[in-house]
């Protein structure tokens, strides 16, 4: 057992592959001076990839909410580099703790990483049976079987639907409330991948069940949508002239808040096509979209199949105030 636990972390590093490296990196348009933030730091691909474009007097700030990515994150011995344990909707915060009042670049690459899916005991994942916790960070909050102790069945209903766009959600959410009022409740990701393969018809096949609602549940327990919502207003505030921010995501819901976010900060103005007003006199955009969204190719899916869902999205802050 004890050999297991000393292989395992390294096994861990090694088979997460960071998704869109490259694309990323590039889209960043890296300063060698520059100052860039990491919010998502991971297993550190990106990192090391942005460590590698900076120049002796760059900098790099990476955030994690993940003690076990912290705890990665102390294998790079690197002045230019710092890594802070925070929730990467508290950047402005944790930046000005840095002493940063503004960057040159954000990458934000959003969901979960490949470890915290294999690790079974972290409870992400159906594929192990493990304790039904769900939590990026173990260090505070509400374990999803905690909440499937007390949520009630309308309120799961709206969970599964919205997060997970399972249309079975009516039928998953009662049998998840039978299942917790005739027993002990549902505390591992065993019982509760039953519970749903049960409440399911058995109709797309190469696709378990039970993903549609895990998904779901882990985007509720963390937040994943509203963290999204409130960090971009803040990555637009902390970005200097000409600086980038790079998003990817990997669900329909997060790429649609990226783009809306970019799309609205573009147009600012909400007048009327044919209002009587000249176009220098109308409130210039903050943020501009750079390319098209960028998706992985088809060699990257093959190489790394849990890529195919990633989604790139570059946005630059302009000159104006």
């Amino acid at each position: 057992m004890s050999a297991h636990a000393h292989t395992a972390p390294d096994l861990s590093v090694s088979q997460h592959i960071p998704v869109l490296l490259d694309e990323a990196i590039d889209a960043l348009a890296i300063k060698p001076a520059g100052t860039y933030v990491d919010g998502t730091f991971g297993r550190g691909g990106h990192s090391r990839k942005i460590l590698s474009a900076l120049g002796a007097n760059g900098r790099l700030i990476a955030l994690d909410r993940d003690l076990s990515a912290i705890k990665s994150a102390e294998a790079i011995k690197d002045e230019r580099f710092q890594i802070k344990h925070s929730h990467f909707a508290s950047i402005k915060k944790a930046l000005l703790e840095a002493g940063i009042e503004q960057v040159d670049g954000i990458l934000l690459d959003i969901g979960i990483s490949s470890p915290q899916i294999d690790e079974g005991e972290r409870g992400f994942s159906f594929r192990f049976d493990g304790p039904l916790d769900m939590r990026m960070d173990q260090s505070r909050g509400q374990t999803a079987a905690e909440f499937l102790g007390v949520v009630s069945e309308q309120q799961l209903i709206g969970v599964i639907k919205d997060y997970g766009e399972e249309r079975f959600a009516k039928q998953i959410a009662r049998a998840i409330i039978a299942a917790r009022t005739g027993g002990d409740g549902i505390t591992t990701t065993g019982q509760l991948a039953k519970v749903v393969a049960g409440a399911v018809p058995k109709i797309e096949p190469g696709q378990d069940p039970a993903t549609r609602t895990f998904q779901a549940l882990r985007i509720f327990i963390n937040q994943e949508l509203e963290e999204l919502s409130l960090v971009l207003p803040q990555c637009l505030d902390l970005l200097a002239p000409e600086g980038r921010l790079a998003v990817i995501s990997f669900h329909s819901l997060e790429d649609r808040i990226v783009k809306r976010f970019v799309k609205s900060e573009q147009d600012r103005d909400d007048l009327p096509a044919n209002f009587p007003v000249r176009a220098k006199d109308l409130p210039q955009p903050r943020m501009v979209a750079v390319g098209r969204a960028v998706k992985p190719s088809a060699a990257e899916i093959k190489r790394n199949p849990r890529s195919r869902s990633a989604v790139l999205r570059v946005a630059e802050r302009t000159h104006v105030a």
